[in-house]
């Protein structure tokens, strides 16, 4: 197999990868001690050197800290009816409602509509957000709010809904910025925020994307044939508030692909490499990128939110009136979002950004949309496998943390193993929810599509820089990803 080849290459590299293992926080952050001594002691000698040459080129130098940033979160049934007099506490006369056509017609929209009507708040509603927004369709958003100006916004809905509330937000502040002004590199100028956004509240009805915690936000470019997005932390939502009653109405197969989602962010930031080990080290802590690797605060969250994605989102997807999965599902999704918001993904994302952008015609079941459409989640998880099977190399310890949580015995487990034996959990568990295509054939692509899926891939740099075991040498990268794809193509 090509990926065999692949990591037999990568384990080559053993110094390099011992000090990657050793730079991890120990076995369990849950139960032992998250504050590993090996991450700070290195990130002290790194500032020591940093702090000792004023003027010093730092673009070639690794950071030495981290920083975590996440919304104030609101969690509990019911609590999308305080909405109202969140808004009047801020003194916001008029908010700019942002939804989809779906959710308008829902109980989480009406519900925060009389939220909104009972204290007196008047609002605008946009409800033409894209399933999968796609550049065109963020514009039309944009627009919409300059021509309706306010003094917070609301977005009542799924990672769609939420980021292109995001994405309303900041161009509004900016109204004569080019729509590439603020996109993530080198796709667009990846610009750093400067100015303070209005206040926005996010009220997810998916138990997937965490945006409500985050300040990312993630669209289509359609003439690239590749998703992006922009990420800085002035994004992130004033409050999210989670109620599980809104997730009540979910379809199984939003359920399954929102939830395959928190899988896929807790896994990837749980095995990002180190935030000490990332460069080049920002010359200003503005440009600090809120993607900035593991950090034994973010693993906490991201350990967690496995655990319980493991556990309940099989039950979540197979039965709808299961109200305990749900809301733990809910709950999952945005200690995930907390996790991957700060630590940041890698591979199985910045592969997604290719597949989904470049769909060849395929359209996920049980989604009241009328055009091809691969949900996020799907997109991301359906490489999974042959992914964690080739960043295994760099890190077995955490791969067989990740794998004894999906129930396999590691007690006698090899390092070398822990890349088959993590993959093979993530194909029984995708197997197990059903409905999901079980590698990238199923969406449609074949053995000819793969050169074009690699150079989509190539330009997600914020988060292919956080792979570990991933080399700086494009021509590498391509021979990296070309391997992964193969090997995802059919499981």
């Amino acid at each position: 197999m090509v990926l065999s080849r692949i990591a037999a290459t990568a384990r080559t590299r053993a110094t390099n990868a011992l000090r990657t293992i050793q730079s991890h926080p120990p076995s369990c952050p849950c139960h032992g001690n998250p504050m590993h001594p090996h991450n700070f002691a290195q990130a002290a000698k790194t500032a020591q050197r940093f702090m000792a040459t004023p003027g010093m080129d730092v673009s070639r130098q690794k950071e030495y800290a981290f920083e975590m940033a996440a919304s104030s979160i609101r969690f509990g049934p019911g609590s999308t009816r305080e909405v109202g007099m969140d808004f009047k506490n801020m003194r916001a006369k008029k908010v700019l409602v942002v939804t989809d056509k779906t959710i308008a017609q829902l109980r989480p929209m009406r519900v925060a509509i009389e939220a909104l009507e009972s204290e007196g708040i008047q609002y605008e509603i946009y409800d033409k957000v894209h399933v999968e927004p796609k550049d065109y369709s963020v514009k039309d958003a944009i627009e919409f709010g300059k021509k309706h100006p306010v003094d917070a916004i609301l977005a009542v809905g799924g990672g769609s809904v939420m980021d292109t509330a995001k994405i309303v937000n900041l161009y509004t502040a900016y109204p004569e910025a080019d729509f590439l002004d603020f996109v993530n590199a080198p796709l667009g100028k990846g610009l750093p925020i400067t100015k303070q956004l209005k206040p926005l509240i996010c009220i997810p009805t998916t138990a997937g994307t965490g945006s409500e915690t985050t300040g990312t936000a993630i669209f289509d470019l359609v003439d690239k044939k590749a998703k992006t997005g922009i990420a800085h932390r002035a994004l992130k939502p004033t409050l999210g508030i989670c109620d599980p009653l809104n997730t009540r109405t979910m379809p199984s197969a939003v359920a399954a692909a929102s939830g395959l989602d928190v899988l896929c962010h807790a896994l990837e930031s749980y095995t990002a490499i180190p935030f000490h080990e990332r460069t080049p080290r920002p010359t200003n802590p503005i440009l600090r990128p809120a993607y900035q690797g593991a950090n034994p605060i973010s693993d906490v969250f991201s350990f967690r939110a496995l655990q319980m994605t493991i556990k309940y989102l099989p039950r979540a997807v197979h039965d709808p009136s299961d109200e305990e999965a749900q809301s733990q599902m809910l709950l999952g999704a945005t200690l995930a979002g907390v996790g991957f918001g700060n630590a940041g993904v890698h591979l199985c994302h910045g592969l997604s950004y290719g597949i989904s952008g470049g769909n060849p015609g395929y359209k996920q079941a049980g989604y009241a949309v009328d055009y091809p459409l691969i949900p996020h989640g799907v997109s991301v998880a359906v490489t999974a496998p042959a992914v964690f099977a080739f960043t295994a190399a760099s890190n077995p310890e955490r791969h067989l943390q990740a794998a004894e949580l999906f129930g396999v015995d590691i007690s006698n487990a090899r390092a070398e193993d822990a890349g088959a034996i993590l993959s093979d959990a993530i194909k029984k568990f995708l197997a197990k929810l059903g409905d999901q295509p079980m590698g990238i054939k199923g969406l449609g692509y074949g053995s000819g599509d793969i050169e074009g899926l690699v150079e989509a891939t190539l330009p997600q740099r914020r988060v292919l820089m956080l792979a570990p075991s991933f080399e700086e040498e494009v021509d590498r990268q391509r021979e990296v990803l070309t391997g992964i794809l193969e090997d995802a193509m059919e499981y």
